[in-house]
């Protein structure tokens, strides 16, 4: 009986393989969703100023791990306004999953950063830890300077 068994699994497999019933899935890293669900990961880690590891974050410290850490590989600059200097600038409103989006906090220039989650949401590193924040929110509207791709 287990011989039968075997000689008909066999049978049925060179079968497909001769009918060309069998193909081979070649899949590839979707860099936007890489980057948003790593992102997710890490949401209820603490703010840390200065922070760049899963035992704290700041907002740039985040973005830079992240990036860093999936399999983008990407060196961003350290500083939210260094990183608002570099990349693709995209247009308000046109933002995709990845896309770093820019605030200014506090000061004269970019201050904070965080990772376009998309339906007008953004993961960052905020003073009360890793959390999905809205752009439609007073405080986020006020401050937002623009976004940028760095994504490819």
């Amino acid at each position: 009986m287990k011989r039968l068994l075997v000689a008909v699994v066999s049978l049925g497999l060179a079968a497909l393989f001769i009918l060309g019933g069998v193909s081979v899935a070649k899949a590839s890293p979707s860099y936007d969703q890489e980057v948003t669900e790593t992102a997710k990961l890490y949401k209820g880690t603490p703010f840390k100023w200065g922070g760049t590891t899963p035992e704290g974050f700041d907002s740039s410290g985040f973005t830079t791990y992240i990036f860093k850490t999936t399999v983008v590989n990407k060196s961003l600059p350290r500083t939210s306004a260094d990183q608002y200097k570099g990349g693709k600038p995209v247009s308000k409103g046109k933002e995709k999953l990845g896309d770093l989006v820019f605030f200014k906090t506090y000061g004269k220039s970019v201050s904070f950063v965080g990772i376009y989650m998309g339906n007008r949401e953004f993961i960052a590193a905020t003073s009360k830890g890793v959390r999905i924040q809205t752009l439609d929110s007073k405080y986020w509207k006020g401050t937002y300077v623009g976004s940028k791709r760095y994504l490819p």
